[in-house]
């Protein structure tokens, strides 16, 4: 289960705008803001929240998921070359 704040961290920490989400997940730019725009759980067709989390995960994205320690998150697969 995705929600947008993820997606939001995670265009964050690989310095993405939008639109290189929606060019990297073959996804539409309208997509990828009406997905983030509502906070909370992603919602959709799940096909789409797929490509989108792909992509992310091509890119060097880890989902964290929510457990007993914490809410759900994102983090770099790699760490940041200085």
């Amino acid at each position: 289960m995705l929600y947008a704040e993820q997606i939001r961290a995670a265009r964050a920490l690989l310095t993405w705008g939008q639109t290189d989400l929606a060019d990297n997940g073959n996804v539409g730019i309208a997509t990828v803001r009406r997905l983030e725009a509502r906070p909370g759980r992603l919602t959709g067709n799940a096909e789409t929240v797929w490509k989108i989390q792909k992509a992310l995960e091509g890119a060097g994205i880890v989902f964290i998921n929510e457990d007993d320690s914490g809410g759900p998150g994102v983090r770099l697969r790699h760490p940041l070359e200085t």
